[in-house]
């Protein structure tokens, strides 16, 4: 009896058996308050407060399309505070919301960045007038267009994956997160243009970056290692950066960019 007592102690000493702090419970919390705040930011001169700024009136698609972005994230940050306090049936409940947004979510983003690259739009209004002299990552629309549209393919396949996994918590959690950090470059693009002048390109990766590092430390420091989706789906949305530069400059590219504009 003292010889397993004494073992059964030992063992509870090992990191592979120890209990999980609860200090990590609100973290995703943070990060969905942190995204909210990022959209709001890049935004808030364009759409939320427009009419303080001098902007000319937004179409009724561009109004859809800021509608479904903005209920994702105030769904985002519902969800979080739902697993945080374990109302996890309400959580599942109101997780039928977030599937019925991203299918509209991913018409309205690809139409949008197309008539952004058109011409069409505030921002483009805004470099047109000489108030801002680039948008975005700083290219010219065709090229640029691949931005907001890979944005949209990785947010479908993160987005599609969460919902996919959701009845694996750790899964679904990380793949979610990873939805709506890719789908933050615009914001940070427009936040860096209307307070530089242009996207830096460092700054601009760097600042989506900084979210998926967020995460990365929050797996070590609960998991003791990085957890598979964080990493493999970390490294797939930051090389998708240079990756669409690359591309972007293409005439494969740029032909098809050409043939989605005319």
């Amino acid at each position: 009896m003292h010889v397993a007592t004494a073992a059964t102690a030992i063992d509870r000493t090992r990191p592979d058996v120890q209990r999980k702090p609860r200090s990590g419970r609100w973290f995703f919390v943070g990060m969905a308050v942190a995204a909210a705040v990022t959209v709001f930011l890049g935004f808030v001169r364009t759409y939320y407060l427009k009419s303080f700024f001098p902007m000319p009136s937004l179409p009724w698609l561009f109004h859809i399309h800021g509608a479904l972005f903005t209920a994702w994230m105030l769904l985002l940050v519902l969800q979080a505070a739902l697993i945080a306090a374990r109302r996890i049936a309400l959580h599942r409940r109101v997780g039928l919301i977030g599937g019925f947004l991203v299918v509209p979510m991913l018409v309205t983003g690809c139409v949008v960045a197309i008539a952004a690259a058109r011409g069409q739009g505030p921002i483009s209004a805004a470099v047109a007038r000489g108030e801002l002299t680039r948008f975005g990552p700083g290219l010219p629309p065709l090229e640029g267009m691949i931005v907001p549209l890979t944005t949209m393919l990785l947010f479908g396949v993160f987005a599609g994956a969460g919902l996919a996994w959701r009845r694996w918590p750790d899964v679904h959690k990380r793949f979610m997160a990873l939805a709506t950090i890719a789908m933050l470059p615009p914001a940070i693009g427009r936040a860096m243009g209307w307070l530089f002048g242009s996207a830096q390109p460092a700054l601009f990766f760097g600042a989506v970056g900084f979210f998926v590092l967020a995460i990365v430390v929050y797996d070590r420091r609960r998991l003791g290692r990085v957890h598979p989706v964080t990493l493999w789906g970390g490294l797939a949305l930051m090389l998708s950066f240079p990756g669409r530069l690359a591309l972007g400059k293409t005439d494969l590219w740029l032909t098809f960019a050409a043939w989605l504009v005319r």
